[in-house]
């Protein structure tokens, strides 16, 4: 059992094999929005339990959202959340993202969370969702297991100086880079020193052959990171949502102005 959703190559497999994967970053819950992404033809959604809520009954009907359209899920959970974690792999999450890895042991114990013995330390259980209520056995649950996407999430000037490390630890498959709380962390420095930040991260990943993920606002943002080298190009829905709404209020033609 080594397909992901809809009985397609996992991601990670797809991401072997060389493709270039796009998603949408969800903070607002809507099972809808999940379906949207699949039905417009998009590889994966990230559900947010880090800035988003981390209900785990709405997290299982976006799951089943998002399987009825063929499309995965990662879930970006809270700095070091190991029993969030499983909870969002036993529901079928095809993997994590964890936020604020700052050295290679922040991004061993991401993994030890998220692998089962002998790798990692997660509790086994062939009753969840993930494990098809029971009906799987021990062996193929394993074998799926292996399939599960672990994206260490690089957010400081640290975690950009250990990026070596946390790129060559083995069960790292992706690194993601968050810009934001990076800027925050620096205090606001000028682009070209946050850039070079970033590309210090992002040589690292490419150095261990790992993934690069990158969040992008638009369409253009995702043209930049494909010339840059990410693998897996993640919309910000938040910011591709507002930038629609704002673009239907022309000067002069919104609502409560003239001519509306």
């Amino acid at each position: 059992m080594t397909a992901g959703a809809a009985g397609r190559p996992s991601l990670k497999r797809r991401l072997a094999a060389g493709e270039r994967l796009y998603g949408a970053l969800l903070r607002l819950p809507s099972e809808t929005l999940v379906e949207m992404v699949g039905v417009a033809g998009l590889d994966y959604v990230v559900i947010d339990c880090e800035h988003g809520p981390a209900d785990m009954t709405a997290l299982q009907h976006h799951l089943t959202a998002a399987a009825a359209q063929g499309i995965d899920v990662l879930v970006r959970v809270g700095t070091a959340e190991p029993a969030l974690a499983l909870r969002c792999l036993d529901l079928g999450a095809a993997g994590i993202i964890h936020p604020h890895i700052d050295s290679a042991a922040d991004a061993r114990r991401a993994v030890a969370g998220d692998r089962y013995p002998p790798l990692g330390e997660r509790g086994f259980a062939t009753y969840s969702r993930a494990g098809r209520f029971g009906t799987v056995t021990a062996a193929e649950h394993l074998a799926a297991a292996e399939e599960t996407l672990v994206v260490a999430m690089i957010e400081t000037a640290r975690g950009c100086s250990a990026a070596d490390g946390i790129a060559a630890t083995e069960g790292v498959d992706a690194i993601l880079v968050g810009p934001a709380d990076l800027a925050v962390d620096c205090g606001f420095p000028p682009e070209e020193a946050l850039r070079e930040l970033i590309a210090t991260a992002h040589g690292a990943a490419h150095d261990a052959g790992r993934a690069v993920m990158s969040i992008v606002p638009d369409l253009a943002g995702a043209r930049a990171a494909e010339q840059a080298g990410a693998q897996l190009v993640l919309y910000n829905m938040a910011a591709v949502l507002m930038h629609t709404f704002r673009s239907l209020t022309a000067p002069g033609t919104g609502p409560g102005k003239p001519g509306s």
